[in-house]
């Protein structure tokens, strides 16, 4: 059982949670910790202290006093004007994952916020009332206060819901549930929508899949060494313990796991061949450096995902700090990073890609026997060439950008937001570009026989063989991409 606002949450932990939200919950500590924060908030409301955000407005209105008896208003009028997203509604899954990490925060007792409030989060959580939220309109700091606008306009009975896969009007929803909408007190609609969920959601959401493309890229390059009879020493330990990146060292050692006894390695051996080209000898160094990025990112993530990000932050009855922890910029550089690091699997899958169907080395030509009337495999590759210059335009960092917003009061912004959407995006091309190397290399293995792989090379051949064919002859490839894309996001194959 886990425990908001109390327990130290993994990446894992949050994914776990949106499929049984009845495995986190409030405890006494925790329901303490949000009660005493709020009962600070309501302490100050009745003094003379003018507070940023729990007695005055907002951004460039920060010097404006809003009075006890208006303070309900102006939290209710605060998440309505800034549900000002646009674009597709994001992932469910990714609405459900900025829910969870909204709760963990609130629940740290620094915000503010009632019980009720959050209470009411973890039950719309757990009866699947999942907010419709836009992908875009957050410059990622006040945090992604658009993106949050949305993900709580459901506890004002406003806004759109997920009923299963349906839209829905969230009063319609709320009735089903014989729920009521609340009624928002001093500071809760900034804590709601102050923050870094939204960044910190697509991030979460992507690191998952990116450690299984990481884990799929070895096996795709083990796949193209097989069917290119290539070489397995650039792999030794002694070479990688010398230049010690953590990354590197996994991946030598993996593809050394991949290629064990391997009969067309072992029958390549003492062939004239100096060397392999870059895309297979030096699949450590490039597969390395991105495990590198992936590493980055998920401590990065952790650290946000156990921290308070919204403001200001209520340290006691006395004191409420107005700082900048909702800045997204934290998040925007490392989500950045990881896109690249996630593009580079692909452009490296493509290169070896194109290595097989050269006709070097006993492999026939376009990976076909009878090319010229066949045109084989020459087309995919241009399917493959096509992501990987997709993935290179998504790579421009968004947090290199900044435009002041809020008439120059929010005047450095992280566009975080970008970040989260833009590395997401890469890692689906990164599925199909990898998918369409198994096939090659599948195809490549064919011309090998009777020599055998190693033996989870030959496991993962026959798992490909069941559902997609060898090419004989000119077939509708496209629908054997399809297969084997369906294949990796199953994640069918076993990778270690």
């Amino acid at each position: 059982m886990l425990i908001y606002g109390v327990n130290h949450f993994s990446y894992q932990d949050v994914l776990e949670i949106i499929k049984h939200p009845e495995k986190a919950i409030l405890n006494e500590k925790s329901k303490q910790q949000i009660t005493k924060s709020y009962q600070n908030v309501q302490k100050i409301v009745k003094s003379d202290k003018t507070v940023y955000g729990i007695n005055t407005g907002f951004g460039p209105l920060c010097e404006t006093k809003i009075s006890e008896e208006e303070t309900a208003k102006l939290q209710e009028n605060l998440i309505i004007s800034h549900s000002v997203g646009v674009g597709n509604p994001i992932a469910k899954d990714i609405s459900k994952i900025m829910m969870v990490c909204k709760i963990h925060a609130l629940s740290k007792g620094f915000s503010g916020i009632s019980l009720d409030v959050v209470e009411r989060l973890i039950v719309m959580l757990e009866k699947d009332i999942i907010p419709i939220v836009p992908e875009q309109g957050s410059v990622g700091a006040s945090g992604d206060l658009a993106p949050l606008a949305h993900m709580v306009l459901p506890l004002l009975g406003l806004g759109k819901v997920w009923d299963g896969d349906a839209i829905v009007e969230t009063r319609k929803s709320l009735e089903k549930y014989q729920l009521k909408p609340l009624q928002l007190q001093a500071k809760e609609g900034l804590a709601l929508i102050n923050g870094t969920q939204f960044i910190l959601a697509h991030a979460i959401f992507g690191l998952e899949k990116f450690e299984y493309l990481l884990n799929l890229a070895d096996l795709a390059a083990a796949f193209s060494i097989e069917a290119y009879q290539g070489s397995a020493s650039p792999f030794k330990k002694e070479l990688h313990e010398i230049r010690p990146y953590k990354g590197s060292k996994l991946v030598a050692d993996r593809m050394l796991k991949f290629l064990k006894n391997s009969e067309n390695l072992e029958y390549h051996e003492n062939c004239g061949r100096v060397q392999d080209p870059y895309s297979m000898r030096c699949v450590p160094q490039v597969h390395g450096a991105s495990r590198n990025a992936f590493e980055h990112l998920r401590e990065m993530a952790e650290i946000e995902l156990n921290s308070v990000t919204d403001n200001p932050i209520v340290i006691s009855d006395e004191e409420a700090i107005s700082g900048g922890n909702f800045h997204g910029q934290l998040m925007a550089m490392p989500l950045d990073y990881a896109t690249l690091a996630a593009s580079e699997l692909g452009n490296i899958s493509d290169r070896r890609s194109y290595l097989l169907l050269e006709g070097k080395y006993g492999l026939p030509k376009l990976l076909i026997e009878s090319s010229g009337l066949n045109s084989g495999f020459m087309i995919p590759q241009y399917t493959t060439a096509a992501l990987v210059t997709e993935n290179k335009t998504l790579c421009f960092p968004a947090s290199a950008d900044s435009v002041p917003t809020s008439l120059g009061q929010e005047d450095h912004v992280s566009m975080g937001s970008i970040s989260g959407r833009r590395f997401n995006q890469v890692l689906r091309n990164v599925e199909n570009i990898l998918a369409i190397e198994l096939m090659f290399a599948t195809q490549g293995i064919e011309f090998r026989r009777p020599l055998k792989s190693s033996k989870i090379i030959e496991e993962n051949f026959a798992i490909i063989r069941k559902k997609v064919a060898k090419l004989e002859d000119d077939r509708l490839i496209g629908e054997d991409i399809l297969t084997m894309v369906e294949m990796v996001r199953n994640r069918e194959f076993r990778t270690l």
